[in-house]
């Protein structure tokens, strides 16, 4: 690794940029130990960034790929007792090298520890919102990790690349950088495929065709795929996106003045609302509802609620002011909303026209089934939600 030196960033206007580095950029691969001296070039940066004026988030995996190396075991975990179990052992560790380092810096820090749980309660949301907006109103970084110790299948973000790529979303971000073990996004794995071409720039990603099979390490749990995922949920949200080289971390500082390095995601126009990116990517979809052409028509092109008229079948278990997904006959999805009825209750009110529903179900309900206020379309940079 080339050393460190840090360039003039005063010209850069001040930002929120959101950082994610993987359990693989922080270890060692062939033993999980960590890799202090990335780690240390990692601070300078991010501490650079602080005092050039730049509101910093730093979303760190490494946890269980630390307390395996503190417990002496040869590979990662599958249990979930296990899992949490050596999280816990490796958080503290990760931690106390981070604060040692920072400190170095004189620059402070705070732990936020997250579950999907956190995310889903619209009260839990604002919270989580607040308290990050306030971290960087005082200048800290924050250092975000999802909560493995406690997380549980069905509330786990899954990947940290999707924990940040929310993150960044929820605090408005300017820029997410994707710091990973390969230099950018190639159409195929390079190191298996000499046909593999470097893409520096996607605008669209339903244009993109890239060969993703090839997954995490044996110490991670995130491939390039996931990162797309994260880049969609990022470009949806109008944070641009870069997928770079963990090793060479001084050149965020390089992308931010405008040079080409690694790929880049391009915003979506007219980004969503953090109320909508709440409803999108915050909650997990308890169900499905199928809806005839006329409603995925009004819907999706004339921007109305849905009505239980145009509603033809349904999936799943769900309460009131759960998300649904709202898809067409086909079973393909259009929006994502918040259900003023239950799975039990739609049933009986299927295809009937508001003015019935009272009669059939002995008590009045809403007019709609899910109110337009309460509904995002899937659509270019938010499909695969």
């Amino acid at each position: 690794m080339t050393e460190y030196i840090a360039p003039e960033t005063q010209a850069i206007p001040p930002q929120t940029i959101v950082v994610k580095v993987g359990t693989s950029s922080l270890t060692n691969p062939a033993t999980g130990n960590l890799a202090l001296s990335t780690i240390a070039t990692l601070v300078e940066v991010l501490s650079d960034l602080r005092r050039s004026g730049h509101r910093v988030v730093l979303v760190s995996s490494g946890a269980i790929g630390v307390g395996c190396a503190r417990l002496g075991m040869t590979e990662r975990p599958k249990t979930i007792a296990t899992k949490q179990a050596v999280a816990a052992v490796g958080q503290g560790r990760l931690m106390r090298v981070y604060d040692d380092l920072f400190t170095e810096m004189k620059q402070p820090i705070a732990q936020v520890l997250l579950t999907r749980g956190d995310l889903i309660e619209r009260n839990r949301y604002v919270n989580v919102y607040r308290t990050f907006d306030e971290l960087l109103n005082l200048n800290v970084i924050p250092i975000v990790n999802e909560n493995d110790t406690v997380a549980v299948d069905e509330l786990k973000f899954g990947d940290n690349d999707t924990l940040s790529a929310l993150v960044a979303s929820l605090v408005d971000a300017d820029w997410l950088f994707l710091m990973t073990d390969v230099d950018r996004l190639y159409t195929a794995n390079p190191r298996t495929n000499p046909e593999a071409k470097p893409i520096d720039v996607v605008r669209n990603l339903d244009e993109l065709n890239v060969d993703t099979a090839t997954g995490g390490t044996q110490w991670g749990t995130g491939g390039m795929e996931t990162k797309i995922t994260a880049a969609r949920i990022a470009m949806g949200a109008g944070v641009r996106t870069v997928i770079m080289k963990s090793d060479t971390p001084g050149n965020i500082l390089k992308i931010l003045a405008g040079e080409s390095i690694g790929t880049r995601f391009e915003p979506q126009e007219n980004p969503i609302t953090a109320r909508q990116r709440w409803i999108a990517h915050g909650m997990v979809p308890a169900g499905q509802l199928y809806l005839d052409d006329g409603a995925v028509d009004a819907v999706k092109n004339r921007g109305r609620s849905l009505l239980a008229a145009g509603l033809i079948g349904l999936d799943g278990e769900f309460q009131r002011e759960d998300t649904v997904r709202l898809c067409n006959i086909h079973g393909q999805e259009i929006a994502r909303g918040l259900v003023n009825y239950t799975h039990t209750e739609l049933q009986k009110i299927r295809g009937r026209r508001s003015d019935k529903i009272s009669q059939i179900l002995g008590y009045d309900g809403d007019e709609t089934v899910v109110h337009r206020d309460n509904l995002v379309l899937v659509r270019k940079g938010l499909r695969g939600i």
